[in-house]
Formats: C-alpha cells, sequence, structure tokens
C-alpha cells in the first residue's frame, strides 16, 4: 500500500500515511473543505422543510 498524499510506502506508524507531515496534510485538506462529498438536492418538499431550521412563533402583543 502507498501513501495517499506522496504514493512513498507506508509506515505502520502512521497508516495509510508514510509520514505524520502526511498525515497532517491530509488532516489540512479535510479541515480546509477540499475534500468534500457531494450532496443532492431534493425535489421533496417536506424533505426540504425537514432541513429547514424551525422558525420561533409569533409572538401575540394583547
Amino acid at each position: 500500500m502507498s501513501c495517499p498524499i506522496c504514493r512513498a510506502p507506508t509506515s505502520p506508524r502512521y497508516r495509510p500515511f508514510c509520514s505524520r507531515r502526511c498525515a497532517d496534510v491530509d488532516l489540512g485538506r479535510w479541515l480546509s473543505g477540499a475534500y468534500a462529498i457531494p450532496a443532492q438536492e431534493s425535489d421533496d418538499p417536506d424533505a426540504q422543510e425537514l432541513a429547514a431550521p424551525a422558525r420561533p412563533a409569533p409572538e401575540d402583543d394583547h
């Protein structure tokens, strides 16, 4: 198995990476948003309603 960052042989200590440097590079990519899982938009109006944050009810000033 080779390191996914630099393709060098992996080290058991940092597996699946070859070094701490490559592990940190990968972590930095995750934290910066370079890696992203694509989302699919739904055409179902109920699904969008569930995803939207709840709005507080208007206050009644009687």
